[in-house]
């Protein structure tokens, strides 16, 4: 099977790559490398499946391959709120013409392409834990805005094209997931908290730390996309992939002081504007279309995860 990655050089796209080599299939990635890291793919090279093309997907791709590819997954986006915060354009581009892009190709080849939405579409929620059929609660002027509204156009955009091009779509929508390959500087809880514990500071909470999280390991995640590209072509989603085990941010703050032996203190600081309160995903759908769980407990996800950051910033 020969597969196109979009995003390949970031977390999601290189756990995918990985994935995909070992189980034989040629795998092409493209990525800017505007927060993503050389590393990432650098390592797939010597494989004679895959290649790596540099490229911006808010440019055509029609010209980029010769071959068609039997399925497209676009994981192309700033997803951690600094990155996708430092170019609030870039960002709605990257998410609109960016994914139209994406889908004129995949129309062009006939291939089965998955969009990586995104659990943040449900904003601030008023309902928990959140069913695919919530509607969300998003400040459409917020700081927030340029990914959430983004990834809500896109979710427009994968609809309208199955509708009117026959498009082949399949749309999920990921709740926060963490392990090897995520950057270590992206700004987000896990690996902020992790590198937090590993160099000996301070773990910084966000509010008075009541705020809750659904944290899914990255192989849990990889197996729910697998098995929602292996679908029939009716079945286009949107469905949700996250862990419903719910854990309160000073919680997980003092889990990680534990596990990475830090005596440090808990320090506390305003939360951020529109930080949503609750998250925690209804995965009824997927259980029922997938046959689907996340199998890994947060404790053992975390091992793993502290031990490929320690490994890499040998600490």
């Amino acid at each position: 099977m020969r597969v196109l990655i979009t995003g390949a050089a970031g977390f999601i796209g290189t756990n995918m790559t990985k994935r995909l080599l070992e189980e034989g299939h040629s795998v092409t990635g493209t990525d800017n490398l505007y927060c993503s890291s050389e590393r990432n793919y650098k390592q797939f090279l010597p494989n004679p499946n895959y290649t790596f093309i540099k490229h911006d997907i808010r440019d055509s791709l029609e010209d980029l391959f010769r071959e068609p590819f039997d399925q497209i997954f676009n994981f192309a986006c700033p997803a951690s709120p600094p990155n996708y915060q430092r170019d609030p354009l870039y960002t709605l581009d990257t998410c609109t013409n960016g994914l139209v892009n994406v889908l004129e190709l995949a129309t062009k080849m006939h291939a089965k392409v998955l969009q990586a939405s995104t659990s943040e579409i449900y904003g601030d929620p008023l309902e928990h834990p959140q069913k695919e059929s919530y509607r969300g609660n998003v400040n459409i002027f917020g700081v927030r805005a340029c990914y959430d509204e983004g990834k809500r156009v896109g979710e427009t955009f994968c609809f309208n094209y199955n509708k009117s091009k026959n498009t082949r779509i399949k749309v999920i929508r990921i709740f926060n997931t963490y392990g090897p390959f995520m950057d270590p500087g992206d700004g987000r809880v896990i690996s902020n908290m992790v590198m937090q514990g590993l160099r000996g500071g301070d773990i910084t909470v966000f509010g008075d730390g009541n705020q809750t999280r659904s944290f899914q390991y990255i192989d849990d995640l990889i197996e729910g996309i697998i098995r929602v590209m292996a679908t029939e072509d009716d079945f286009i989603g949107p469905i949700n992939l996250g862990n419903p085990s719910e854990f309160t941010i000073k919680e997980f703050a003092e889990l990680i002081l534990e596990m990475t032996g830090n005596k440090s203190k808990i320090v506390r600081k305003d939360l951020p504007l529109d930080d949503p309160k609750k998250r925690k995903p209804d995965i009824s759908l997927a259980k029922e279309k997938l046959d689907w769980e996340p199998k890994i407990e947060l404790k053992n996800g975390l091992e793993k995860t502290i031990e490929y950051f320690r490994n890499l910033e040998n600490l």
